[in-house]
């Protein structure tokens, strides 16, 4: 910028960096080219036609702020969807700490009947694990 010597190029310039910071004086801070000649304060025309270089420069800058913005919301979207994916599970595990919770004292209680109907106490039953078959590799 400190190149340039034209005013209206000066102009537009900064009216570019203005739009991009977001931060419009004169025009409605939207990103297209007659909010540029807007905010730069001169006519259309020097942009489609006398000042290509800086219409062209503008839209590229345009469409990489938009792509960024796009994976922005994106990211956003993911962002939300993993919390809601992430309290679903945290749900699911609550309801099977419970469930097992149950299981566990439902056992619990069928060991002790078992024991008091074999006439044995359930510390002195003798437990016999079986022999596991050995899966075939792949």
């Amino acid at each position: 910028m400190d190149t340039e010597t034209d005013p209206v190029r000066h102009a537009i310039i900064a009216a570019m960096n203005r739009l991009f910071a977001g931060t419009p004086e004169r025009s409605n801070g939207r990103i297209n080219i007659t909010q540029l000649a807007v905010e730069a304060d001169v006519k259309r025309w020097y942009l489609t036609h006398k000042h290509q270089d800086l219409k062209d420069r503008f839209q590229s800058e345009a469409a990489k702020d938009e792509a960024r913005r796009a994976m922005h919301v994106r990211s956003v979207d993911a962002f939300e969807a993993l919390k809601e994916k992430h309290a679903k599970l945290q749900e699911h595990c609550r309801f099977l700490e419970q469930r097992l919770q149950i299981y566990a004292t439902a056992l619990n209680q069928l060991s002790l009947e078992n024991a008091a109907l074999s006439g044995c106490d359930a510390d002195a039953a003798k437990i016999r694990t079986l022999p596991r078959r050995r899966q075939p590799r792949p």
